[in-house]
């Protein structure tokens, strides 16, 4: 087969189809626009490029769609090729937030987060934080204090990444409809405590980070961060910056399940790889904010027992 075949049969062939051919599902709490989680058990694999690339975040595997399917299924290339040819015009089914793109006029990254407005009291996305989430009080003020947080649309929160300068290169969004990133912005690191602290506290999302600051109440000497569930380049690169700094101890605080583990085990060979201390610190639920809201419903609880909460007034008689 010529090269231009080759790029024919490859462009008519999109990597959520062999995905979903193999049994993979889609993510759509973990996805993006640009960023299609797929799981089957313990598998995950990230379609990217509009379904024309993947990478698979627990290992360095990438590439277009005859690798995944050598990735998937271990077969040489005469049969990657003739598995591929089986799929064309296969359509894989739509996830729910697929939506026909609009053009919008170009605004750049800094704009559009001065744009928008700092978190406050009382407004939609203040309720959202403190009362499903759970976050306190104390630790909002303090994000809001370092300009980490704003505002986005129908009561959503966009929490910042900053590089090692503290420019904001980017931020994820979360709501109660709503899980991304920034479209155009690129993950570094959230980061909420002391600038100069050595204590790392590595999450996988901003309001995982802002969760185990409350149960810790914002521990002297400690920064706590978010990768925002990917690990770009970029990241990597700053948790290896902040990992020399000598003192340093770096915390692995990812979620409790597979995904979790990996990342774990990437902090663990920066850690070592600084010659610095490295620490597993698990979540008791499946993340950090899962955490937090368990630990409220059980002083709830004990209020209840030891009638500590407010009874309902009683009508008067007669």
């Amino acid at each position: 087969m010529e090269q231009r075949e080759l790029e024919e049969l490859k462009g008519r062939v999109l990597c959520a189809a062999v995905l979903e051919k193999a049994g993979f599902a889609v993510d759509l709490k973990e996805s993006t626009r640009r960023a299609v989680k797929h799981r089957r058990g313990s598998d995950i694999v990230i379609v990217i490029h509009e379904g024309r690339g993947w990478f698979d975040p627990l290992s360095d595997a990438k590439g277009d769609v005859f690798s995944l399917i050598q990735h998937l299924d271990g077969v040489a290339f005469t049969e990657v090729l003739l598995r591929a040819a089986e799929l064309v015009g296969y359509r894989p089914a739509e996830t729910a937030w697929q939506r026909p793109r609009t053009q919008r006029p170009t605004v750049s990254l800094a704009e559009r987060w001065r744009a928008r407005r700092a978190l406050r009291p009382g407004s939609a996305t203040w309720r959202y934080l403190r009362h499903e989430r759970h976050l306190p009080e104390i630790v909002l003020r303090a994000a809001i204090r370092q300009e980490r947080l704003r505002e986005g649309p129908l009561g959503s929160l966009w929490a910042a990444h900053v590089d090692d300068g503290g420019i904001v290169t980017g931020w994820e969004e979360r709501g109660p409809q709503w899980r991304g990133f920034s479209t155009g912005g690129a993950k570094v690191l959230f980061r909420l405590g002391v600038p100069a602290g050595l204590r790392f506290c590595v999450t996988e999302a901003a309001i995982d980070a802002m969760s185990l600051a409350a149960i810790e109440g914002l521990r002297d000497g400690s920064l706590y961060l978010s990768t925002g569930g990917g690990w770009s380049p970029a990241t990597q690169a700053a948790l290896q910056t902040l990992a020399a700094r000598p003192g340093a101890q770096l915390v692995a605080a990812t979620d409790a399940n597979s995904q979790g583990e990996a990342y774990a085990s990437r902090l663990r060979e920066i850690a070592e790889a600084a010659g610095c201390d490295w620490l597993r610190l698990r979540p008791a639920a499946d993340d950090w904010n899962e955490a937090l809201k368990e630990k409220a419903r059980e002083e709830v609880e004990r209020r209840q027992r030891r009638g500590g909460l407010p009874h309902a007034r009683r009508p008067h008689q007669g």
